[in-house]
C-alpha cells in the first residue's frame, strides 16, 4: 500500500476523532448531498430545511408525524474553510413574486441544522429533550465522476477521452475540438496559447454534451464544468492529446506539459476532495434526473446509467462501528433519489423509481452486499404542478397543471411562462425492461416540460407555508429517522 494511502487515512481518523469528540455532546450526522447538474440539490436541501423548521406536514418522518419534533433551527457553519450553503438567498428565490428556481449548485457548501426532539423510547423519554446535529454537504456530482481518474495515466485518459468523443452520440458536440486537436503536435514546444485553446474548446464540448440536447451525463473532469474558485489556474488548463500508445515524449513537449497538469489537477483538486468532505459522510442521498435524460433519448439514458454506475462505486458502504467511524467511515444509508416526480401523474411514480432501480441495479446490489441500506425513490421536493382530469374525445386523461417555464415547447406551442397549464404528460410504461428498451432503440416519443416553482403562502404570523413535496418525507425517514428514535 502506497505512503500517501497510509498518511490519508492518518488524517482522516483525526479530523474523524475530533467529530467524534465534539459528537459527545451532541451527536452529528454528516449527509451527503449530490447528483449531476440541474438535479435539483439546491431546491432538495432549501425544502428540507424550510419543511422542518416551518413544520411541515410530514406524514411519512416518524418523529415530526408522532408529535416528537420540538424545535429545528440553523446553527453557525462548523468548517471555517467550506462555504456556507445559501439557504435565505434560496429561500428568497422560491418565495419571490413570481417565485423562480434557485441557482444550481457549483461547488462545495455546508449548512448544520440541529434538531430538538423527544425520543420514541420510554427510558430515554424521561431524559428530556435530545439534539442531534445535520451537516449537510452539499457538492456537485460532477467531481465524483472524478475519482476514477486517480486510477488512469494522462496516457490512459487520453486514449479513453478521445475515443469517446467520437462516439455517435458525442461526435457532434465534440467537431470543434476534433478539428482542433488534429493540428496539435502532441511532441511540439509547450506552448501556453495552444493548451489554453485546446483546454477552452475541450470544456465546450463538454458543456454542449450536458445540454438538454444531448443529455449526456459521464463527461469528466468534473471541475471543468464546476471549477469553483478554481477556474483559470494551471491546474484546470489541459486537454486529452491524441498520441501514438507507443511513443514516449521529452520534458520540454506539450504532451508533457498537459500530462503534469493532469497530475496535478488529481493532486491538488480530487485528492482534498476524497480526504477532507467526501471520506467523512455518514449517509448521502443522490438525485438523478431521469427525466431529463428519458427526453434526451437513447445515448443520454445509456450514459446515465454509466454514470450512476461510477458515481455508486465511488462510496465506501456498509454499516458503520465505533472503530470504521473514527479510521475508515462508511456511509451506511444512501436514497437514490428520480427528481422533479411532479411532472408526471402520480400513476406513473412507481414507474419511475422501477426504471432507477433498473438503471442502478448493479451498483444497488453491490451497496447491499457491503452492508448498506438503500432505498430507491420518485421524489419532488418541491411540488410545482397540481393533479386534476381533462375530457378529450369521450376519454378522462389524468393531468398535472402548472406554469411551464418561458420556452417550453409541446409540439407547436412554446410558452412564455406566464400563465398555467393543463397537460398530459403520458404514462411511465408498466415494466421498466421494456421502458429502458423502447428508450434505447428510440422507439419511444416522450417529452417532459419543465415548470416553474409554485405560488408561495404567507403566514399570517410571517414568513411562509411549507413548500408542497411528493415523498421529501420518505427520503428524511431513511436518512435520518432511524437517528430520531
Amino acid at each position: 500500500m502506497p505512503l500517501s494511502t497510509y498518511t490519508d487515512a492518518a488524517g482522516d481518523a483525526v479530523r474523524n476523532l475530533g467529530d467524534y469528540a465534539s459528537g459527545l455532546v451532541t451527536p452529528t450526522i454528516r449527509l451527503g448531498v449530490t447528483g449531476l447538474a440541474r438535479s435539483g440539490k439546491t431546491v432538495f436541501i432549501t425544502a428540507l430545511v424550510h419543511n422542518l423548521m416551518s413544520g411541515g406536514r410530514l406524514p411519512f418522518f416518524d418523529a415530526a408525524a408522532e408529535g416528537r419534533l420540538s424545535r429545528a433551527y440553523l446553527e453557525p457553519q462548523p468548517d471555517e474553510i467550506v462555504p456556507r450553503f445559501e439557504y435565505e438567498r434560496h429561500l428568497a428565490d422560491l418565495t419571490a413574486s413570481p417565485p423562480k428556481w434557485p441557482e444550481s449548485t457549483r461547488r462545495i457548501s455546508q449548512l448544520r441544522l440541529t434538531l430538538e426532539y423527544q425520543s420514541a423510547k420510554f427510558w430515554k423519554r424521561q431524559l428530556g429533550r435530545e439534539r442531534l446535529h445535520i451537516d449537510i454537504v452539499d457538492y456537485p456530482g460532477e467531481w465524483l465522476l472524478d475519482l476514477p481518474l486517480l486510477d488512469l495515466s494522462y496516457e490512459d485518459w487520453s486514449r479513453d477521452a478521445v475515443a469517446r468523443a467520437y462516439d455517435a452520440d458525442r461526435n457532434p458536440a465534440a467537431k470543434a475540438w476534433q478539428e482542433a486537436l488534429s493540428e496539435m503536435d502532441p511532441a511540439g514546444p509547450p506552448d501556453e496559447a495552444r493548451a489554453a485553446i485546446l483546454s477552452d474548446l475541450f470544456k465546450a464540448y463538454l458543456h454542449r454534451a450536458r445540454a438538454d440536447q444531448y443529455a449526456l451525463s459521464t463527461t469528466p473532469p468534473g471541475r471543468f464544468l464546476m471549477p469553483g474558485d478554481l477556474e483559470g489556474s494551471p491546474a484546470l488548463t489541459f486537454a486529452p492529446l491524441d498520441a501514438n500508445v507507443e511513443t514516449r515524449f521529452a520534458r520540454d513537449t506539450l504532451w508533457s506539459l498537459m500530462e503534469r497538469r493532469y497530475e496535478a489537477y488529481k493532486r491538488h483538486v480530487i485528492r482534498p476532495f476524497f480526504r477532507d468532505h467526501f471520506a467523512r459522510l455518514d449517509r448521502q442521498i443522490v438525485l438523478i434526473d431521469v427525466l431529463s435524460a428519458l427526453n434526451g433519448g437513447p445515448a443520454a439514458m445509456t450514459d446515465l446509467e454509466r454514470a450512476m454506475r461510477d458515481i455508486l462505486e465511488c462510496y465506501r458502504t456498509g454499516s458503520n462501528s465505533l472503530w470504521s467511524s473514527l479510521f475508515y467511515p462508511r456511509i451506511d444509508r444512501i436514497v437514490l433519489a428520480a427528481t422533479k416526480a411532479d411532472r408526471l401523474h402520480h400513476e406513473s411514480h412507481d414507474r419511475l423509481e422501477a426504471i432507477l432501480s433498473l438503471l442502478t441495479a448493479n451498483a444497488i446490489e453491490k451497496a447491499r452486499f457491503g452492508g448498506s441500506e438503500v432505498k430507491v425513490l420518485a421524489m419532488a421536493a418541491v411540488r410545482a404542478t397540481r393533479e386534476a382530469e381533462a375530457k378529450k374525445g369521450g376519454e378522462t386523461l389524468p393531468c398535472i397543471v402548472g406554469y411551464p417555464l418561458e420556452g417550453e415547447k409541446i409540439g407547436r406551442r412554446t410558452f412564455d411562462g406566464s400563465e398555467a397549464f393543463a397537460i398530459f404528460p403520458g404514462d411511465l410504461p408498466e415494466n421498466p425492461e421494456e421502458a429502458m428498451s423502447g428508450w434505447r432503440t428510440g422507439d419511444a416519443d416522450v417529452r417532459f416540460v419543465r415548470f416553474r416553482p409554485p405560488d408561495p403562502k404567507p403566514l399570517p404570523a410571517g414568513g411562509f407555508a411549507p413548500f408542497p413535496n411528493i415523498r421529501l418525507d420518505r427520503a428524511m425517514q431513511v436518512l435520518i429517522g432511524d437517528r430520531l428514535a
